[in-house]
């Protein structure tokens, strides 16, 4: 099992989520980040106002710790709704999804994370529930069994997922919106250190702020958690002075490198350099030279490093570049077939 990654965008441990809600966004306007996206909301939810509608039912997709539950709950606050916040994994049968929706006030938000976990029956209780806003629910079995035609009150279903493909086209379509959202350049993670540098009490610098951002693999969430290990290193190293040396001194002691690689990270570019010649080579069989499950590279170490230009999917398997050979110091063996791929 893959320990707790640093540079992970999953949320991972209650306390540091505690931490990281502290530091999230209240509005639009503190918002930083993803520009087309934010001014879409914008004008969303201004003209559901102005018609005194919820909003349109959305779908946020995209890698985990970009955005997408902060996006969910500015929605609420900008719309005066409450939230009511679920996942997929947690609604296993229609009533426990028919007690959340029998529940919702006019104009509510439904969070759902992970929305590509709910079964295929769920999706399809939810369905009317979206479309006409009531539920079919059916009472008892065989030939005693009835459906009770149930109402409900108009509200927004915000649906996040890492795995949009995973959603059924049915599903899908009956978002009346859905929005990628991207890894985040670093000038704009940058923004996002000093904002939350400032909540936090924390004094740093414009070249210490660029740093942690250079390593924070344009995601808001690990930029976050980097900031704190900073924060923690300089309070015992360096009496609380975060300059550009000691952020590097304190990121590199948590191994995350100047690409903003961790160890599991440098370790598969390695094993695809070392042991099969730059590849191509199969994800199940990178799994096990590797000891991990193929999902966890798959979800977790795969989409940074091809958004990099370090990894390349091919049908034949994953291909490195000479770019991630030149960044790790290594060369490619003799016989390696990645000449090729992004010189």
């Amino acid at each position: 099992m893959t320990r707790e990654r640093i540079v992970s965008g999953d949320e991972v441990s209650p306390n540091e989520d505690l931490a990281q809600f502290s530091l999230r966004p209240q509005s639009i306007s503190e918002y930083v980040g993803q520009r087309e996206l934010r001014e879409k909301l914008r004008v969303l939810i201004e003209a559901a106002k102005g018609r005194n509608e919820p909003a349109e039912h959305i779908l946020f997709y995209g890698p985990p710790g970009l955005g997408k539950t902060t996006l969910a709950h500015i929605i609420a606050k900008e719309m005066d709704a409450r939230i009511i916040a679920t996942s997929g994994p947690s609604l296993q049968k229609a009533g426990d999804l028919m007690g959340i929706l029998t529940n919702l006030r006019e104009g509510d938000v439904l969070f759902i994370d992970e929305i590509h976990r709910l079964s295929a029956t769920i999706e399809e209780f939810i369905y009317p529930a979206m479309e006409d806003f009531k539920v079919d629910f059916v009472v008892d079995k065989g030939a005693f069994a009835k459906v009770i035609n149930i109402p409900l009150k108009r509200f927004t279903l915000v649906g996040a997922t890492t795995r949009a493909g995973m959603l059924s086209a049915p599903f899908r379509d009956r978002f009346g919106l859905y929005y990628h959202i991207d890894f985040y350049p670093p000038d704009e993670i940058k923004e996002i250190v000093i904002r939350s540098a400032a909540l936090l009490d924390i004094t740093i610098d414009d070249e210490a702020a660029m740093l942690v951002a250079g390593r924070s693999r344009g995601t808001p969430r690990i930029a976050n958690r980097l900031l704190r290990r900073v924060r923690d290193y300089a309070a015992v190293k360096a009496d609380g002075l975060i300059n550009a040396e000691i952020s590097g001194k304190a990121l590199d002691a948590e191994g995350v490198d100047s690409a903003g690689l961790d160890t599991l990270d440098r370790k598969l570019l390695k094993v695809i350099i070392e042991y099969y010649k730059g590849g191509p080579v199969g994800i199940e069989a990178l799994a096990a030279t590797l000891s991990e499950e193929s999902d966890t590279l798959v979800d977790m170490v795969e989409p940074y490093l091809l958004k990099i230009g370090f990894l390349q999917r091919t049908k034949r398997g994953r291909m490195v570049s000479e770019k991630a050979t030149s960044h790790l110091g290594l060369t490619l063996p003799s016989g390696g077939s990645q000449q090729s791929f992004l010189r």
